[in-house]
């Protein structure tokens, strides 16, 4: 696995629990320490500092399916952009062991679509800088899976929530959260481990190329996600924010530029897969109640 985030360190702790041998990269020293505590073998890689080209031979030794989770540059050309391939080719591993390549990818591909339900066949239109380095790094994975026939998925992932602080329920804990009101956008989103049961049922049965849009079933207002976490809390709702008054920076602002629905039927054909969290309203409520376990006092006998 190159990179060993969110949702790839979940994925990694799945493969390995499978009876699988797993490696990642990671760029912090403190995070390969977690992981290698974690039983994975850990290898530092940054992407602005690759790592020699006998190191990373000798990491893809033997290696039979890569997962790619490290952000592309989006200034560079197609074969290049994603740094972990463009280290993978530079070193001139051949990988001969290769059967399944999965690059984790964004729905930002797609542009604004104007709150239309799209599924997969919608042609990309990135807007913004990391959305055209994810169409890049998609060409580069293709065409090295050609090479090797090996297959590939590409998986477009929408907004990510799960356990942590990523989610509603510690946005509003934090006081920070802002409920902005713009009529008619809507968001998509999955939580991470229903990603992470995507990915281990994709490469448990590769076949080809596919494009999978890895979202829920019922895309929302951000305004009404924190309306549900709020009422889970026991909180009062936030007052709604006018989208004009925001004044939301430039990133931020590129990320409420664009609005679609994503259709999942092909997620939902992968062999051997099912979505735990159909919705944002399923997904907090299992957060909430691993959250009330782990605050649960020990008992004395």
């Amino acid at each position: 696995m190159f990179g060993a985030g969110y949702a790839a360190g979940r994925t990694a702790a799945r493969v390995r629990a499978a009876g699988a041998q797993v490696s990642v990269t990671t760029r912090d020293p403190v995070r390969a320490a977690d992981l290698t505590l974690a039983g994975l073998r850990v290898h530092l890689f940054d992407a602005d500092r690759p790592a020699a080209a006998d190191s990373l031979r000798d990491w893809l030794n033997g290696v039979t399916d890569i997962l790619v989770s490290i952000p592309p540059d989006g200034a560079a050309a197609p074969e290049t952009a994603c740094p972990a391939l463009a280290a993978l080719v530079a070193s001139g591993a051949e990988v001969p062991d290769l059967c399944w390549i999965g690059y984790l990818s964004s729905t930002g591909v797609y542009g604004d679509c104007g709150g239309a339900w799209i599924d997969e066949t919608r042609p990309p239109a990135p807007a913004t800088l990391d959305a055209k380095g994810r169409i890049g790094a998609e060409q580069g994975w293709q065409a090295l899976a050609d090479r090797k026939g090996a297959a590939l998925d590409i998986l477009r992932i929408a907004g990510i929530y799960g356990p942590g602080p990523r989610n509603a329920l510690a946005q509003m804990r934090s006081g920070r959260a802002r409920a902005i009101d713009k009529p008619g956008q809507v968001f998509n989103r999955i939580h991470v481990d229903d990603i992470a049961g995507a990915i281990v049922a994709a490469m448990s049965h590769p076949r080809g190329t596919r494009l999978l849009n890895l979202a829920d079933d019922r895309p929302a207002a951000s305004a009404d996600v924190l309306d549900h976490a709020a009422d889970l809390l026991g909180l009062p709702r936030l007052p709604r924010l006018p989208f004009d008054q925001a004044d939301l920076p430039p990133m931020a602002g590129a990320f409420w530029a664009e609005n679609r629905r994503l259709c999942n039927d092909r997620l939902k054909a992968l062999p051997g897969f099912a979505l735990l969290y159909p919705g944002y309203r399923e997904g907090l409520a299992a957060i909430l109640a691993e959250d009330s376990t782990k605050k649960e006092p020990a008992h004395a006998m």
